[in-house]
């Protein structure tokens, strides 16, 4: 039976296997989970929201539940949302002082499929504003230090929930990808980030920053962990016209299918200068680890990836620009209370409730749109878009999944990139590929680089997200790196 005080070294598959064997009840499980946030959020900033009393009570239907004998794989067990997702009578602030006290009269699709599954929410999780950003330092409410060294940055946007699930106060947290905004922070904090193909898990209910790049997904512990919560995410949603109606496949029945055959491509353009030297000797590791358990390796090229960072850039604002225009001070958010006119109301609304960031990216935007520049810029950009998947569409004709690195270095320092926009929005050079395309990618532990993590990075093909999550599996069954833990929060 597992101690109270070692229910927060579990992974998630291991919760559940206990709450099955009765080793403690979804109550003890979710008491524990509170009281970790409680003692140690106040020095990591990793949480918005906490729902202790909803939290309780979810728990407390969760044991009646298993009782009664109508407990699944999820019941009782312990969740994190990225304060991205609406949840009903919770703040939904995205970060921004913009939305700094909405309320969601409703819930996301994945909020409301995990919630019908018997999951847990603990609370919300600090973001970068609008998900803009890649170090979590854009919140309005504050950046999130990071739990291997809390001088450094978790990275973004989804820095809040993987700091949350890396320093173990909750086993899995739900997150947003729109250019490695799962992926990256994965990396940076040891933590697992899986990114599910573009349309797999609906996008009702989480408000949107890029609508042709959005994808919701987990960040947990191990590849098991995020196969059990992809299995109750997945599937077509009848409200979001961007779903798409396939089958979804038993993730968690073919996860441990061996690995002799595979074709794992490393692509040519990955190891080049802008990789950190020790960085990249750890993913050469983790592929040969790979290697080691029959897979087979061969060099793909990816010739217009390095034109991925600017395509981003111009298609991202684009949507931004556009998304973001009904949040104008009249119909919700934040609204100032002396305006001398509707022009004033609309200039200050907008000017206070929005940060540097979210701004900055909204003027690119439109200035992309306008007249005269949409041809020059976004419909140029979008034809690169397509180029950039050309590429992956051929490399997956000869390979079954692409590995690399998920980021070029581990985990920098906060502040240290926030005065030059164009060196952080490098650092997500090798995940924003794979949103262009609308490819699952996902990215596990593979080593420490000075005594901090940094990550493997899988691609697969649309609604690969099976083998995926096999490989990674595989991977992590011959290494121990995924388990590691920040020495505080052991």
């Amino acid at each position: 039976m597992a101690h109270p005080n070692e229910m927060h070294a579990l992974t998630l598959t291991e919760l559940a296997q206990c709450l099955t064997a009765g080793d403690f009840s979804a109550r003890e499980l979710t008491e524990s989970m509170l009281e970790r946030i409680a003692n140690l959020d106040g020095e990591l900033n990793a949480m918005l929201t906490v729902t202790s009393d909803d939290a309780l009570a979810a728990a407390d239907r969760a044991d009646r539940h298993r009782a009664e004998g109508k407990a699944g794989s999820l019941t009782g067990l312990p969740i994190v949302h990225k304060d991205i997702f609406c949840t009903r009578g919770v703040r939904t602030s995205c970060g921004s002082r913009m939305l700094e006290n909405f309320v969601s009269p409703y819930d996301a699709t994945v909020v409301e499929r995990l919630a019908n599954a018997g999951v847990v929410m603990l609370g919300k999780s600090n973001m970068d504003e609008f998900a803009m950003g890649s170090s979590n330092e854009t919140s309005y409410f504050g950046p999130v230090n990071n739990p291997w060294d809390h001088t450094l940055s978790p990275g973004g946007s989804s820095g809040g929930s993987a700091a949350a699930v890396a320093a173990r106060m909750a086993p899995a947290a739900t997150g947003t990808d729109t250019g490695g905004s799962i992926r990256q922070p994965a990396a940076l904090t040891g933590t697992v980030g899986l990114k599910p193909t573009y349309g797999r898990v609906s996008r009702y209910g989480m408000i949107a920053f890029a609508s042709s790049l959005d994808q919701a997904g987990v960040i947990t512990r191990s590849a098991a962990d995020a196969a059990l919560l992809l299995q109750a995410m997945a599937g077509f949603d009848e409200r979001d016209s961007t779903s798409v109606d396939q089958p979804v496949p038993d993730y968690v029945a073919a996860i441990d299918k061996p690995l002799k055959g595979l074709r794992v491509g490393v692509v040519r353009q990955h190891f080049d200068a802008g990789l950190d030297e020790k960085t990249g000797a750890r993913v050469k590791d983790a592929i040969a680890a790979l290697e080691a358990q029959g897979a087979v390796t061969r060099e793909v090229d990816l010739p217009n990836l390095e034109l991925s960072v600017p395509t981003y850039y111009v298609v991202a604002p684009a949507e931004c620009s556009s998304n973001l225009s009904r949040f104008d001070g009249v119909r919700f958010g934040h609204r100032v209370n002396d305006a001398k006119d509707l022009f004033d109301l609309y200039c200050r609304s907008r000017g206070e409730g929005f940060g540097a960031e979210v701004k900055r990216r909204i003027m690119t935007g439109t200035y992309v749109l306008s007249a005269g520049y949409y041809d020059a810029y976004y419909l140029k950009a979008q034809k690169v878009r397509q180029l950039i998947a050309d590429d992956f569409r051929k490399a997956f004709a000869d390979v079954d999944l692409i590995a690399g690195p998920t980021t070029p270095t581990p985990a920098f320092k906060l502040g240290d990139k926030t005065d030059d926009p164009i060196t952080m929005y490098l650092n997500d050079i090798y995940t924003i590929g794979a949103n262009l395309a609308g490819l699952p990618g996902i990215s596990v532990p593979c080593g420490l680089v000075d005594g901090l993590p940094v990550g493997l990075h899988l691609v697969g093909p649309h609604f690969g997200e099976g083998q995926l999550l096999n490989c990674a599996h595989r991977y992590q069954a011959e290494t121990d790196w995924h388990t590691l833990c920040p020495e505080a929060y052991r």
